[in-house]
């Protein structure tokens, strides 16, 4: 049952980041709203956030990968082909988003970490959105993600399976 007048509220464009190692595995961090998530399903995820006006996706993502994670050492090395949609279960509708969207309509980005664990800074930002990060493998991405994010996750690791190879060195 959703909220009445919940339809008519909008997606928001959000962009979203799966940042690689070397070692081909995947930076999830833990969020700071949800402390006690250890293992629980939506409280590891992966770096996203809004697009501000008219900003190209592109960009969007490497400033908030760069907010979010406190270095700007990595590059863009894929993306996913489509926008993908979710909607938020109908207890979160006018709560999450700041209750003024219904889901978001995301554009996600492979990148690659160019530097050392040491660069990831979460504690840079006033109001860090994380308070703890880890290298994961790709395929475990679906069971950390809460059940409405859920698809998004499958999809992406099947999208971005390329890039989750180790690099000479590594």
């Amino acid at each position: 049952m959703s909220r009445p007048g919940s339809e008519s509220l909008p997606l928001r464009p959000n962009v979203g980041a799966v940042l690689f190692n070397r070692a081909g595995l995947v930076f999830v961090a833990r969020r700071a709203d949800l402390p006690n998530a250890e293992g629980a399903p939506g409280g590891w995820q992966l770096p996203q956030g809004g697009i501000d006006g008219n900003e190209e996706p592109r960009v969007a993502v490497l400033r908030e990968l760069a907010e979010e994670i406190g270095t700007d050492r990595f590059r863009v090395v894929g993306e996913h082909p489509d926008w993908l949609t979710y909607d938020l279960p109908p207890e979160l509708v006018g709560i999450a988003l700041g209750g003024h969207y219904r889901g978001q309509r995301q554009r996600w980005f492979a990148l690659r970490f160019l530097g050392v664990d040491r660069d990831i800074r979460l504690d840079r930002d006033p109001h860090p959105e994380f308070d703890a990060w880890r290298w994961t493998p790709l395929p475990e991405l679906p069971a950390l993600a809460v059940g409405f994010k859920r698809p998004i996750y499958e999809t992406l690791v099947s999208s971005f399976a390329r890039f989750a190879v180790s690099e000479p060195g590594a």
